[in-house]
């Protein structure tokens, strides 16, 4: 004799399925990409620079955004340095609601002469943070990070810094690489 579920038990499995799917949905995505060959261990402290052309929230969420990287770059054994000489220059660029993402090095604080003749735009999604660090020796990116699901503008304060301070974590978490 077979068994078939009733309806309570199929209602039941349906809810638990369409909860599990949410919490995935919600779950905070993140990508990186480093330039091959590049000795991580030569870089022990970096300085903020600003892309030029980029889009940045207001200051208090900028604060907030530097203080989570800051965080974590430290445990990682970087300092953050606001003087000329430093081996990283990082940038960031974040979205709450869709916006262009600048692709170039050369732009903002990192003018080397005549810039960058090829500059190009993608669309970064809501609550999206791309995080790209420089050499400025070598004048090139030589890592890049994107993680989503990160800026809600509906959150309160305390909310935000909980969720940045755990996406830079999860952003990082394998900087710098092997």
């Amino acid at each position: 004799m077979r068994m078939l579920p009733t309806r309570g038990a199929k209602l039941g499995l349906g809810l638990s399925l369409a909860l599990l799917a949410c919490g995935t949905a919600l779950a905070q995505d993140v990508s990186t990409n480093s330039m091959p060959g590049t000795d991580f261990t030569k870089y022990h402290t970096y300085k903020w620079i600003t892309i030029e052309g980029a889009k940045y929230p207001n200051q208090i969420v900028d604060a907030q955004i530097k203080t989570a990287i800051d965080s974590q770059l430290a445990a990682k054994g970087l300092t953050k340095t606001d003087g000329d000489k430093a081996d990283l220059y990082i940038g960031y660029q974040a979205s709450i609601d869709q916006e262009r993402q600048w692709n170039a090095y050369g732009t903002g604080g990192l003018r080397w002469g005549g810039g960058m003749a090829n500059a190009t735009t993608s669309k970064i999604s809501v609550g999206t943070l791309v995080l790209d660090m420089y050499d400025p020796a070598n004048k090139q990116l030589v890592w890049t990070g994107r993680v989503t699901k990160t800026l809600d503008p509906n959150a309160n304060q305390e909310k935000k810094q909980k969720n940045l301070d755990k996406a830079m974590q999860k952003l990082l978490k394998n900087f710098p690489p092997k």
